[in-house]
């Protein structure tokens, strides 16, 4: 008890952080209301960007699929050209894996940030040189080779980014609000998609065929490369994140140190939360490239629609995408992920089936509302997907379990999905097929997420002032 008029002494700043035993995270944390309101705008720019080339750059090859392949793999068979580009993109995907194990062991030892910066330089790059590639013409069978090995740099570039840019933004924002952060991620996917197909159908448009292939398809590569460049100069100006540069100071004031490699630490104590978010993200690797990828070519070849109303009614999905992104990753955290994750799960097993049965007999606006229907519920699990993945790994190993778990799920699921859904109503004669198996996937993804473990707390992302606030009411009372 104090006397009467005894003033007591303040709490000392070493006191109160020594008493929630982060004594490491002083410089991180003191500095982190500085962090949330500009470098995280900053970090959100350079996350964008980076997505952002890789999937304009997905949907331009695309689009332009039938101008490369006359360009690259003159044949008087035009569907075995095009089968030859489809390969070569299709190869840049078979990398994912190996990609993710390369960037994730990149990502935990040299920081986010730099791994980061090396990914979007080199899928930039690769890029832009894809628009410099002389025609088959020019150089023969280089021009096919070159190709493929810059898709090929581009796939491996591209299994960092994803990961890396949600394990980033992640980090550089307080639990409360890194749902709607790390929905740029996805966001600059779906933007990336839209103005590609925009871009491509322009050149259609305002190009003659032979202008095209000479010399137009070129134009969206030689724009996007710059493009990634300056997401790089913005990365490369950033700190890193401060969850890892706590880790990194705690690390330093051991006396004994050793740098543990994170897939070792991985194979050792979580490969369970591995295979767990491999389950929880092969619904979003399944649902986007069926329902953002295949989708076009499902209504042009089983509902009846011509190209142009399909790819325009792909447009406005994706329009909807965006709009739909934020307000489910502001839902997630009020609501939780687990929540959405299993709401999402939960109407992808019930609505799937009827909604696809709509699409083959009704009207465009019809479609649309179909189709934007299923969009609103994968942006509930797309939305929430990337905090989820960086929720479930700890600091020193959480680029690592992200990229690996999210781009097996994309390897293996994902850029199958178009494939698979082909052979389905192929082989069974059901134009529904495809929504059993998104339904399928829904219902693996739902039983992932039932042994999902609890969320991990990050170093560095609290409130210092908010934590020495509430010690020092404690103290008082």
């Amino acid at each position: 008890m104090l006397s009467s008029g005894t003033v007591p002494a303040a709490p000392q700043i070493g006191t109160l952080v020594s008493a929630v035993e982060r004594p490491s995270e002083i410089s991180v944390k003191s500095n982190y209301s500085d962090i949330d309101h500009s470098a995280l705008k900053k970090a959100a720019a350079g996350s964008f960007l980076g997505n952002f080339v890789e999937w304009f750059d997905y949907a331009s090859y695309s689009y332009l699929a039938t101008i490369i392949a006359a360009v690259f793999f003159p044949t008087d068979d035009p569907a075995l050209a095009l089968l030859q580009t489809f390969a070569v993109f299709a190869f840049s995907f078979i990398l994912r894996p190996i990609g993710a194990v390369v960037w994730g062991y990149l990502g935990d030892r040299r920081g986010r940030r730099w791994a980061l910066s090396w990914s979007i330089l080199l899928m930039s790059t690769a890029t832009f040189l894809i628009g410099c590639i002389p025609s088959f013409a020019t150089i023969g069978y280089l021009a096919p080779i070159l190709l493929l090995i810059l898709r090929t740099i581009q796939g491996f570039s591209a299994s960092g980014e994803y990961a890396g840019a949600s394990v980033f933004l992640a980090e550089y924002c307080s639990a409360k609000h890194r749902g709607i952060y790390t929905s740029l991620v996805p966001a600059s996917t779906a933007t990336g998609l839209l103005l590609g197909s925009i871009t491509a159908t322009g050149l259609y448009s305002f190009f003659t065929p032979d202008s095209l292939e000479s010399w137009g398809w070129r134009l969206p590569f030689l724009v996007a490369g710059p493009l990634g460049l300056v997401g790089r100069y913005i990365r490369i100006h950033l700190e890193d994140s401060p969850a890892y540069v706590a880790m990194t100071q705690k690390a330093s004031q051991k006396v004994t140190r050793k740098t543990k490699n994170p897939f070792r630490v991985l194979y050792k104590n979580h490969w369970r939360t591995v295979i767990i978010a491999f389950g929880v993200a092969s619904l979003n690797a399944v649902a986007f490239y069926v329902l953002l990828a295949y989708m076009p070519t499902y209504l042009t070849e089983t509902a009846g629609f011509d190209s142009g109303k399909s790819n325009l009614a792909s447009s406005i999905v994706l329009l909807g995408y965006v709009f739909f992104i934020f307000i489910m990753g502001h839902l997630s955290d009020k609501y939780g992920r687990k929540i959405m994750l299993f709401v999402a799960c939960g109407l992808f097993i019930v609505l799937t089936v009827p909604l696809f049965a709509c699409l083959e007999t009704s009207s465009f606006w019809t479609v649309v509302g179909v189709e934007m229907l299923l969009v609103l519920i994968l942006t509930m699990n797309d939305s929430t997907l990337p905090t989820f993945l960086s929720e479930s790994f700890p600091t020193e190993v959480r680029y690592s379990g992200f990229a690996l778990s999210f781009n097996m799920a994309n390897a293996l699921l994902g850029g199958t999905a178009p494939f698979v859904a082909t052979w389905l109503i192929g082989t069974t004669g059901n134009a529904l097929a495809p929504a059993w198996y998104l339904v399928g996937i829904a219902l693996l993804a739902m039983i992932a997420m039932i042994f999902a473990p609890t969320p991990v707390e990050f170093e560095g992302s609290e409130d210092l002032a908010e934590k020495i606030s509430l010690l020092q009411r404690k103290t008082e009372a």
